[in-house]
Order: C-alpha cells, then sequence, then structure tokens
C-alpha cells in the first residue's frame, strides 16, 4: 500500500494541470434552476503525453477535480519530432476545426487559448496553428486532443511514403544535412 500512495504521489507532482474554462450551467427541474459549473482541464507531462478532461460539479473545487481525473484517465501518447510535430494535421470535434502545422525551431507556440493550453501540456514548443469553425473552448480543446491524436512518427510516415527517412524530415533540418 505504501509504494502505491508513494507513485500516486509521484505521478501527481510531474504532470501538469490547466482549467482552460470554467461555466456555469443550468439544470431545469420542477421548483426553478440548479446551477452547477463545467470545468474543462488538460492534463499533461510536457513529454508526449497529453489528456483533456471535463468535470461538472454543483462546487467549482469538486468540478476541477472531476477534470482532472477524467484527463488522467484520457491521457494518450503523442508523436513529436523533436520540440514539434512530425506532419500537418486537422482535428475535428463539433463544429470546431483546428488544423497544425510544424514550425522550425525557435518559432515558439503559435496558437490561441485552448489550442496552446493543450499543445504546451503536451510538450510542443514549436508549433503553427488555426483554429477554424466554432469558438467553443470545450470543442477546440477535444479538436486539438484529436489532432494530436491523428499524429504519426517519422519512421511510420517514411515507411508509410515508401521513401528514405531523410526525405520526409522537415524543410530545415534538410538544410542543415546538405550544408
Amino acid at each position: 500500500m505504501g509504494r502505491r500512495e508513494a507513485r500516486r504521489r509521484e505521478e501527481r507532482e510531474e504532470l501538469d494541470e490547466r482549467v482552460i474554462d470554467i461555466t456555469r450551467v443550468a439544470k431545469v427541474v420542477k421548483g426553478g434552476r440548479r446551477f452547477a459549473f463545467r470545468t474543462t482541464v488538460v492534463v499533461g507531462d510536457n513529454n508526449g503525453r497529453v489528456g483533456v478532461g471535463v468535470g461538472k460539479s454543483r462546487g467549482v473545487p469538486d468540478s476541477i477535480r472531476k477534470g482532472n481525473e477524467k484527463g488522467r484517465k484520457t491521457m494518450a501518447r503523442v508523436s513529436l519530432a523533436g520540440s514539434t510535430i512530425p506532419h500537418e494535421v486537422e482535428g475535428r470535434c463539433g463544429g470546431a476545426r483546428v488544423f497544425l502545422k510544424p514550425a522550425a525551431p525557435g518559432t515558439g507556440v503559435i496558437a490561441g487559448g485552448a489550442v496552446r493550453a493543450v499543445l504546451e501540456a503536451a510538450g510542443v514548443r514549436d508549433v503553427l496553428s488555426k483554429s477554424k469553425g466554432s469558438n467553443n473552448i470545450l470543442n477546440i480543446a477535444f479538436a486539438t486532443f484529436d489532432a494530436l491524436c491523428q499524429l504519426q512518427d517519422i519512421q511510420s510516415l517514411a515507411e508509410m511514403r515508401g521513401k528514405d527517412i531523410n526525405d520526409v524530415r522537415p524543410f530545415w533540418e534538410r538544410r542543415r544535412k546538405n550544408e
């Protein structure tokens, strides 16, 4: 029992948890309205693992805790190519679409709001993004998560295209090797 508790404490300390949205929602019942809070939470280890969770409760702290738990359960491994993503990808959720494009080192995360939170929690440091369609923060976060889950590593991408791994590398890495 002692080892499990120690492992849980270590895991809790190493994960980056970000609350990106707190919304008050209402349920209409016979006597009127019941208000609750819905929180969207991003959990990541800044090294290729990320998850998005939604928690709902009558109190804000409880909804944040529930969101953290669901985010930990949905964590997925993301393929990274150094500090960026290996290829362009588009994620969808509801009416929201998020387009992600790899960027040269030193560019930074060119994204706003929910997209930035998900990408930084995943450990992506250089990327370009564009959010299209709905501006609902919850759907944008899930669309970004969907896009990151679609990523493939460079090795499998080269095999799928039937090319050498050097032909699939980003242009800034190919340019360095030629010089």
